[in-house]
């Protein structure tokens, strides 16, 4: 019997995406200190990205821009050109979907590429070093590339050479690559998930992977199961090109022991639908940007009624105020049988950036905690933090990352 022939899965993670499509747009700015923020004009906003220049003088992801001219002096300072990265993504995913027609992409700069069957007599290093050769060469932008047998020692060998670092993870060297380091540092785990292993003594990855199990389901439920398996180097999950395609939904209904009318009877049922939609949500690790009521008549007359959001959201207060806000608005007052909710559009925990305002949320800074909350959604879903645009800005949609994943199902549809 031949011997099964193992995975070999590329993640390649642009380097400071924003920051050097602007040096390819102008080389001009090639070698200083660039950072891409909202409105540089005045000083003002937060620091999206930032060239490697600037960051070794100190200038953060997420940093105000005051701050950063206090680390960074001579920081250059551009407002982002969201049509231009969205050129420069669409010919890097194209030179990716040569190399391998499994390809997924999970942002607007990285994706997943299995090459098991493609690396041709090469190994798998060579591939990698001519991939990334042709993206500096075609588009003048860095990338890293983490090789491993699966997702996520593909997603941790990538970022530990940047930028232009080609980086190989074998399952036999997770103990003495990954295991010494901290565990917020281990992709999947965000600052609070960080707070609770800490307080069981789980301060390395390698002390994550040798916690009992159950002492970890016990705290974290289904992800501390799952993020013992990564932590031991197991990830069953396929690179899937058809990720971008999925719309699937997480919904619950009732039918009502009587036709009701009363409003107060009606809100209380909502509460409790939202709530089991919000606790699926969180066992599934998703979020969802769009909810759905279902209506039913005495009659058996059935309508729903949806509502797409501008941001994500995941809670049953949230889930619960937008599903009655529909209700109100299209209850024609007739009895009522059944009543549903439904979250749809649904977005992997582990794949989302969040989405943030660059041009508004300067206002939202007076509040307390939100750098403290900027940081921490830094460290849950990844080093690039996507900007929902300025409603006045009709040129573009209010979901730049959003708008990048329709554009590549498109490109592949059509191609297919």
């Amino acid at each position: 019997m031949m011997k099964q022939k193992g995975r070999i899965i590329f993640h390649v993670d642009m380097n400071s995406f924003y920051a050097s499509v602007e040096m390819a747009y102008n080389p001009d700015l090639k070698g200083k200190p660039v950072a891409i923020a909202g409105n540089p004009d005045e000083r003002r906003g937060i620091v999206v990205t930032s060239s490697y220049e600037a960051r070794k003088q100190g200038v953060k992801t997420t940093m105000p821009l005051w701050q950063a001219f206090d680390h960074c002096p001579k920081l250059i300072v551009l407002r982002p050109n969201f049509d231009r990265y969205r050129e420069a993504s669409k010919h890097m995913f194209s030179i990716l979907s040569e190399a391998t027609p499994i390809v997924q992409p999970v942002s607007i700069d990285e994706g997943y590429m299995d090459v098991t069957d493609y690396v041709g007599d090469e190994n798998p290093i060579q591939f990698a070093e001519k991939l990334q050769k042709r993206i500096l060469d075609e588009l003048d932008l860095p990338c890293s590339i983490g090789i491993a047998p699966n997702k996520f020692l593909a997603k941790m060998a990538s970022d530990m050479k940047k930028p232009l670092g080609i980086t190989v993870l074998r399952k036999r060297e997770i103990k003495e690559k990954l295991w010494s380091l901290e565990i917020g540092e281990m992709y999947g785990v965000g600052q609070k998930t960080a707070e609770k292993l800490k307080r069981i003594e789980v301060h390395t990855i390698g002390d994550l992977a040798n916690t009992n199990v159950l002492t970890l389901k016990n705290l974290l439920g289904i992800n501390g199961e799952r993020l013992h398996q990564r932590a031991n180097g197991i990830d069953h999950r396929p690179v899937d090109p058809d990720a971008v395609n999925e719309f699937k939904s997480i919904g619950n209904s009732t039918t009502l022991p009587y036709d009701v009318t009363d409003l107060t009877s009606i809100f209380r049922v909502f509460d409790q639908l939202s709530e089991k939609v919000a606790s699926r949500l969180k066992y599934k690790n998703v979020v969802t940007e769009n909810i759905q009521i279902m209506i039913r008549y005495h009659d058996r007359k059935t309508i729903t009624r949806s509502r797409q959001l501008k941001e994500f959201i995941e809670t049953k207060e949230e889930i619960t105020q937008i599903s009655k806000h529909l209700f109100q608005e299209h209850w024609n007052e007739e009895p009522i049988r059944l009543l549903g909710v439904t979250a749809q559009h649904l977005t992997p925990k582990d794949e989302l950036y969040k989405q943030l305002d660059l041009f508004n949320y300067e206002k939202d800074a007076e509040k307390e905690k939100l750098y403290e909350t900027m940081d921490q959604i830094k460290e849950k879903y990844g080093n690039q933090i996507f900007v929902k645009l300025n409603d006045s800005n009709p040129s573009v949609s209010t979901s730049f990352q959003k708008d990048f994943l329709n554009d590549f199902k498109e490109d592949v549809n059509k191609k297919s």
